[in-house]
């Protein structure tokens, strides 16, 4: 019998957030906002359902996002209460669904049940695994009381289609005979690894949902490059990629050494812009998003330090990078003296469609 790859992404459903709602209950129903007040130099961190109505995103400037919703409530970030949360789920996901995890985040990982759900055919296997991930969903909401939500699917990319096609505390499947006319009406950008840049090139050449790459009869080279056929796999909803489970930590970094001490302004603010740029294009290039943002810095005397920020929902554009760098130097004081060094790295990297962000912001 041949094997139906069964593959099931759990996302918990605005993560940060609904663990504050949950642990302080006169935040339920009310527009959360993980992250600095506005009153002071940061950045949104995640956002509950109710904020996000009103347009805040993660690494959105704190005093944007007061802008957009005036009656927003803003919580410090706990992010060993988040960690040590995300321990307890995924110990949950380990002991219903298997050890074939691959967790890309604190709220988020593939589960390979291939093995527990061969059917004759791929439908009835992905069928299957529907009672497991209404359980899963049940245990999490009884044992941790935080929705997730669960999309199963044959591969990855439309495992993780799956989940966002129904959120918050969603439950949806795609079977192998319906997902190329699932993916027809979807936009270019659903796709992953189409990006801003990518998705204007084929929106140049009239390709503006998925269905139309599907009967595109060109060479999508032309439009993207080498990349055009595995871009047509996947407009078909065929997804090779296996899950990674490996816990080696992945990481893109920048620094620079000056050749003399400095702390002007500008040359500072020109090097954070040339490595927040080298960084996006490395993530856009392999088709990475980061959960973590961070800076290094290095004293005339080699006192090294390091500060992050971890959002809820990936950065990969430059802007969203510099943004944040900007805030850890200015949120401690680092610049108090010239630097020998500044540097910036991104780690929390995971396969993500391109994101973006058009919000400026200086040092």
């Amino acid at each position: 019998m041949k094997l139906h790859r069964v593959i099931l992404h759990l996302d918990m459903d605005a993560f940060y957030a609904s663990v504050e709602q949950r642990d302080a209950p006169e935040l339920r129903g009310k527009p959360v906002i993980v992250g600095a007040p506005p009153s002071q130099r940061g950045v949104v961190c995640a956002a509950s359902y109710e904020a996000r109505k009103f347009g805040v995103r993660s690494a959105m400037p704190s005093s944007t996002a007061a802008r957009l919703c005036p009656r927003g409530i803003f919580i410090r970030p706990r992010m060993s209460a988040y960690q040590a949360e995300s321990n307890e789920i995924m110990r949950w996901v380990r002991e219903i669904a298997g050890d074939l995890v691959q967790q890309v985040s604190v709220d988020e990982a593939y589960v390979d049940v291939s093995g527990q759900f061969q059917k004759a055919t791929a439908d009835e296997s992905i069928e299957s695994a529907m009672p497991l991930a209404r359980k899963l969903k049940q245990i999490i909401n009884r044992e941790r009381r935080l929705t997730a939500t669960v999309g199963i699917a044959g591969n990855k990319l439309l495992s993780k289609l799956a989940s966002d096609f129904r959120k918050p505390d969603g439950l949806t499947h795609i079977l192998e005979s319906q997902k190329v006319e699932f993916l027809a009406p979807l936009p270019v950008r659903s796709l992953h690894g189409v990006g801003q840049v990518t998705a204007q090139n084929l929106e140049g050449a009239g390709l503006r949902t998925v269905g139309d790459i599907q009967n595109y009869k060109g060479d999508l080279r032309a439009l993207v490059g080498a990349w055009g056929p595995e871009l047509k796999l996947f407009a078909r909803g065929e997804d090779h990629r296996p899950l990674d489970m490996g816990d080696e930590v992945k990481s893109i970094s920048s620094e620079n050494t000056f050749l003399k001490d400095t702390s002007d302004r500008p040359t500072l603010r020109r090097c954070l812009i040339e490595q927040a740029h080298d960084i996006s294009e490395k993530l856009i290039k392999y088709s990475l998003a980061a959960y973590t943002v961070q800076v290094k810095i290095r004293y005339a005397d080699f006192v090294t330090l390091t500060r992050q920020m971890s959002f809820e929902e990936p950065v990969v554009e430059w802007k969203q990078i510099y943004r944040v760098a900007c805030v850890l130097l200015a949120r401690d004081g680092l610049v108090s003296r010239p630097l020998r060094l500044l540097g910036i790295g991104v780690t929390g990297l995971v396969d993500s469609a391109v994101q973006q962000l058009k919000l400026p912001f200086a040092i």
